[in-house]
C-alpha cells in the first residue's frame, strides 16, 4: 500500500514543484507590469519632450512674425505728414518651421496723425503674433476643441516711430 505521509520523499518532491510553479508564475506577472510601467512612462516622457520643442518652437515662430512687423512698419521713411497706416491681419509660415502658421496683427495709436513728443512726431503700433501649429482657416490661433499636440503662443511688441 502507497504511503500517503507528507514526509515521504516522493510527496515534498511532487509539493516542491507546485510550489516552483506558482512561483515563476507570480514572477512572470511582476515582471510583465513592471515593463507595462516603464512603457508607460517612456512614452509619457517622450510626449512631454515632443511638446516643449513644440512649444519652442511657436516661440520662434510668433517671434519672427513680430519682426516681419516690425520690419513692416518701420521700412519705409516717414511721409512729412504722417506716419504709415498699420498693416491688415496677415497668416504666413515662417521658413524653417514648416507646421506653424504665425497670423500678426497691428493696431496704430492714435489712429491717425501723431503724438507730439517736443519736436518729435511719434506713432505707436501695438503688434501681435500668434503662432500655432493648427490654424484654423489659415489663421491663429485655432479654434474649436483643441488636440492633444496643439500649441499656440503669444507675443506682443510696441514699436513707435
Amino acid at each position: 500500500m502507497p504511503s500517503t505521509s507528507t514526509t515521504c520523499p516522493e510527496h515534498r518532491a511532487q509539493a516542491a514543484a507546485g510550489f516552483t510553479l506558482v512561483s515563476a508564475l507570480f514572477v512572470l506577472v511582476v515582471l510583465t507590469a513592471l515593463g507595462a510601467a516603464l512603457a508607460r512612462i517612456s512614452f509619457g516622457q517622450h510626449l512631454a519632450s515632443a511638446a516643449e520643442l513644440d512649444a519652442a518652437r511657436a516661440m520662434q515662430a510668433a517671434r519672427a512674425g513680430l519682426e516681419w512687423a516690425t520690419f513692416q512698419v518701420l521700412r519705409s521713411p516717414p511721409p512729412p505728414a504722417a506716419a504709415p497706416a498699420c498693416f491688415g491681419p496677415t497668416s504666413f509660415t515662417a521658413a524653417g518651421l514648416e507646421g506653424f502658421t504665425v497670423t500678426v496683427q497691428c493696431t496704430r495709436t492714435p489712429a491717425a496723425g501723431t503724438v507730439a513728443d517736443g519736436v518729435d512726431e511719434l506713432a505707436f503700433y501695438r503688434l501681435v503674433a500668434n503662432a500655432c501649429n493648427a490654424p484654423s482657416a489659415g489663421a491663429c490661433p485655432g479654434a474649436g476643441v483643441p488636440a492633444r499636440t496643439y500649441v499656440e503662443r503669444q507675443m506682443t511688441w510696441t514699436v513707435v516711430r
